[in-house]
């Protein structure tokens, strides 16, 4: 009688519930956009010429607030003084009017003297004071000085060449 029973409950059940086809709500979707975070100051730069040792090389740093007008003070930071100096006429402090996204770049230009061959940093970061508190983006900026290290690599097995004539590596085992 159990079995009865449950066929019997599930089938009412099921009549219940309606057979009539009833179209679905219409799901509303959420539009996510996806946004790239970044600081209140966008920092480009360029090189100019050559970094050589011992001689003065120029930074041009273009700069664009990315809140709006304001003042962004600036600070050039070395962090090995056994690589890189700033020449005495260079400040390693500057303030400077900010220009606001839909404009040009305000530009600024810094010289720094590089004492030895590698690659050596230059850190710059750009402060922008609002009403909420002080901003600031930080960014290294690589030198190249002299020509890069080259690496050498170290192959394993040996060089043949497949019956496609593709070349292949051979690898001795153990």
């Amino acid at each position: 009688m159990k079995p009865t029973f449950l066929l019997a409950l599930t089938f009412l059940i099921t009549a219940a519930c309606g057979g009539g086809e009833v179209e679905a709500p219409e799901k509303e979707h959420a539009v996510a956009t996806t946004i790239k975070p970044q600081g209140p100051v966008q920092i480009d730069y360029k090189i100019i010429g050559t970094p050589i040792v011992g001689q003065p090389v120029a930074i041009d740093l273009y700069l664009k607030s990315t809140i709006g007008q304001g003042e962004i003070s600036i600070d050039y930071r070395i962090t090995d003084a056994t690589a890189m100096q700033f020449p005495e006429s260079q400040a390693e402090k500057v303030t400077m009017a900010a220009a606001p996204a839909d404009e040009p770049s305000s530009r600024q230009q810094v010289r720094v003297i590089p004492l030895r061959e590698g690659r050596l940093y230059l850190n710059v970061t750009a402060e922008v004071s609002t009403d909420t508190g002080t901003l600031s983006t930080a960014q290294a900026i690589p030198i190249q000085v002299g020509g890069a290290a080259t690496r050498t690599i170290e192959e394993s097995g040996e060089l043949a060449t497949d019956e496609n004539g593709e070349q292949i590596r051979i690898l001795e085992g153990d």
